[in-house]
């Protein structure tokens, strides 16, 4: 009995967009189904393409080839390999070996395309506009729009795909060269324009690409705005000359662009799907278009492949897949992006600690991976950062004033909401003894409240009472005691507008049933308009009792013995109120300004200063931006912490957010560690990195990079008190930066997993 012929899903295919991405999605779905109907519209000729070179990674050729094989083949052919980065900093090259890239042609990839697109019996329109998006919604069981970043499509549906277009702050121009690069090059060269940066890598036997970047208002001072291309040819001839070696640089109808970040609320709508650029870009610092877009169709041809119900389900499960893929992607890419619009603070570093930094700008290449890679260039680096052979990097002491941190990891300040009254107890004795037994070098309080009108929740602790000074100096003396080595810092805070709230676990910023406390803030602004209550606006006598209290809760965690002081400057709470534009606006010498909104927290640090001993250190946490608009800005934050190392803060702890309840916070990996990083270099005080650093290898890229000086880890520490002995035995070092306490020395090994008969 003979089988029914199973009809595939989408018999009649149009694609809009003669690019890698609707290129290949259209020859994979017509050799899945050959009786497929697919009609590919391109306006362009079949010739016409902008660039050169193109990038691919091991895990896009190892989809194409499961794939396609044939298509891989032929693809395989033409690849130009390579394994070395050079990094020219100053005229000195530093190369990082064991990387693994393959480039060809994107002329010879279209040709490629086409090809394949021919034998399959795929119908390919050159120089034809595609027909209006509803008659080929109506015509079509799938309309592809991979019409590029512009896309004609997209833009057609905006309304349901929500798309997001963001220019960003560096032009660039796309060239190339006819010799072949040995390696991947990432060149600098300063002008008296300003700083530029060159990208180049082979992808042919005779040919290389060659992009030059450049801040907006460095290309403008050259005078390039306006004249024509060969201009540009012999301006970027005339700044890279040690790259060219003689030769030519060559254009295609070469222009200065700025690069746009599209990013889509949905990715399709009814049978009309959005692929490659339509979809999404990715800055091209990690080379990242050409290998989306044909992934992107790998994917979807994957998901119309049978067991499918619908094309719609299809649809849903190819951006279900791919869309946490793409937001990671261009999670690297952003931060690739912006160390590059960043590059002028960054050129006065040594030469392997720049490349260094270079290498793990999108945070996705670390320490580890590049140990692994090429271990004689890491150790290279470390050797010039100073760092001991044999000892990690997050293993090297760190000086604040005068104490001595033992490592470079910090246990952040957690609200554990268990005290009673504001004093802590038996809980709070073994939550931070047990994180400072666990190697940390310095273990940090949570936010302790000056007053019980600054409590957060009826949980949380303080130092305005006798009792909670006592029970203060008790664990203080337990980690002295216990711990030797490991330093404890106290932070002060007040909870301002967010306070007389719920213990986390009972309904996070949601009000008290009863028993609620007034509130205060800087403004008459509730945290949750008719959720939270209105607190009181401060005015200048209750400020001067407010900064008291933060001076008597000083005093008193001197006397408990603390060896930190960081005032709580952050996360919306009373003194970040001050800060924040969103929070504060008051028209009086506290308000009206940055200068305006600095001047009550400067002025409570100034009086903890004064009265906290002038041997031991004392920091600030900042939120570095609001992630709201019209809320404080990365430009303020460097203000920000301008002004309070003026005033003499050792270091600044770098946070975000938390501000306002409607902020779109960026999250990912060590997502907030750029703005540490600027703050590092522009201002040049010391900072702590915060924010979803989970792994001991961010730690040592962060800190052999040059972007912290010191890691703040929260979670990992709940997860394990023992974190940072854990990372020291895990790396093989049993160093002075994390000796284990002697009572738990016999398992400073790794247990056996098992062991066979």
């Amino acid at each position: 009995m003979t089988s029914p012929v199973t009809a595939p899903a989408a018999a009649r295919i149009a694609v809009v967009g003669g690019g890698p991405a609707g290129l290949y999605a259209a020859a994979l779905l017509k050799r899945q189904a050959p009786e497929r109907d697919i009609v590919l519209w391109e306006r362009n000729a079949p010739d016409d393409t902008f660039g050169f070179g193109v990038v691919l990674s091991d895990e896009t050729l190892d989809g194409i080839e499961t794939a396609d094989p044939v298509f891989h083949a032929a693809l395989h052919r033409d690849l130009v390999s390579w394994e070395d980065v050079d990094v020219v900093h100053r005229g000195r090259t530093v190369t990082c070996g064991g990387h693994g890239f393959a480039a060809l042609g994107r002329h010879r990839l279209l040709d490629l395309l086409h090809r394949r697109c021919r034998e399959l019996g795929v119908t390919v329109r050159f120089r034809a506009q595609a027909p209006p998006a509803a008659e080929l919604a109506r015509s079509y069981d799938l309309v592809i729009a991979a019409d590029g970043a512009g896309s004609r499509i997209r833009d057609t549906h905006r309304d349901h795909f929500r798309p997001t277009v963001t220019s960003h702050r560096c032009r660039y121009i796309w060239l190339a060269t006819d010799y072949a690069l040995d390696a991947f090059r990432f060149e600098i060269t300063e002008t008296p324009y300003g700083v530029m940066q060159l990208h180049a890598y082979p992808f042919g036997p005779d040919a290389s690409t060659v992009i030059v970047e450049m801040r907006e208002e460095v290309w403008r001072r050259t005078g390039l705005d306006g004249r024509d291309e060969q201009a540009s040819l012999d301006a970027c001839a005339g700044w890279f000359p040690r790259l060219l070696k003689g030769h030519a640089l060559r254009s295609n109808r070469s222009t200065w662009n700025v690069f746009r970040t599209v990013v889509n609320e949905r990715w399709s709508h009814g049978r009309t799907v959005l692929l490659g650029d339509a979809a999404h870009t990715a800055h091209f610092s990690i080379g990242s278009g050409t290998k989306l877009a044909l992934e992107d169709a790998v994917s979807l041809a994957a998901h119309l492949d049978g067991g499918v119900t619908s094309v719609t389900e299809a649809l849903a499960a190819y951006e279900a897949e791919r869309r946490p893929v793409v937001e990671s992607l261009q999670r690297a890419a952003r931060a690739s992006m912006e160390w590059m619009e960043d590059l002028a603070v960054r050129v006065d570093g040594p030469p392997r600690r720049f490349a260094f930094d270079l290498l793990t700008r999108s945070r996705r290449v670390t320490h580890d991976n590049l140990r692994l890679r090429d271990p004689g260039f890491v150790a290279a680096v470390e050797e010039e950062a100073g760092v001991p052979a044999g000892t990690p990097p997050m293993f090297t002491p760190f000086e604040l004033r005068g104490l001595t941190l033992r490592n470079r990891v910090v246990v952040s300040p957690m609200d554990m909401y268990s005290a009673t009254d504001g004093t802590p107890g038996d809980f709070h004795l073994v939550h931070l003894g047990a994180r400072a037994l666990g190697g940390a070098g310095l273990v940090m309080t949570e936010m302790v409240c000056v007053s019980a009108q600054g409590r957060i929740t009826p949980g949380c602790t303080g130092m305005y009472a006798p009792e909670h000074e006592r029970a203060w100096e008790r664990v203080v003396g337990f980690v002295h005691g216990r711990a030797p080595g490991t330093a404890i810092g106290v932070q002060l805070g007040h909870s301002g507008r967010k306070g007389s709230t719920r213990l986390m676990w009972e309904g996070i910023d949601q009000p008290l049933p009863e028993g609620n406390w007034p509130l205060v803030a800087p403004s008459a602004i509730p945290y949750r308009a008719g959720v939270n209550q209105t607190p009181h606006a401060l005015n200048v006598p209750e400020l001067a009792v407010l900064r008291d209290e933060f001076v008597r809760s000083a005093e008193a965690a001197a006397r408990a013995g603390f060896d930190l002081l960081e005032l709580h400057c952050a996360h919306g709470y009373l003194l970040s109120g001050f800060l924040s534009p969103l929070t504060n606006q008051r028209t009086d010498a506290y308000g009206s300004g940055l200068t305006g909104r600095l001047a009550f927290p400067l002025e409570v640090f100034d009086a903890v200063r004064a009265v906290w001993p002038a041997e031991r250190p004392m920091t600030v946490r900042i939120s570095a931006t609001d992630w709201a608009e019209g809320g404080t800005t990365a430009d303020d934050a460097v203000a920000i912490a301008r002004a309070f190392a003026e005033h003499g803060a050792d270091a600044i702890d770098v946070s975000t957010g938390q501000v306002v309840p409607d902020e779109r916070p960026a999250f990912g990996r060590s997502y907030q560690t750029p703005f540490a990083d600027r703050i590092r270099r522009e201002v040049g005080v010391p900072v702590i990195a915060v924010g979803a650093i989970a792994s001991w290898d961010d730690v040592n890229s962060l800190i052999l990079a040059g972007r912290a000086d010191l890691c703040a880890l929260a979670r990992p520490h709940l997860y394990d008190p023992n974190w940072t002995l854990h990372a020291a035995a895990e790396q093989g070092y049993s160093g002075p930066g994390a000796p284990w306490p002697l009572p738990y020395r016999a398992g400073s090994r790794r247990p056996p997993a098992g062991r066979r008969a």
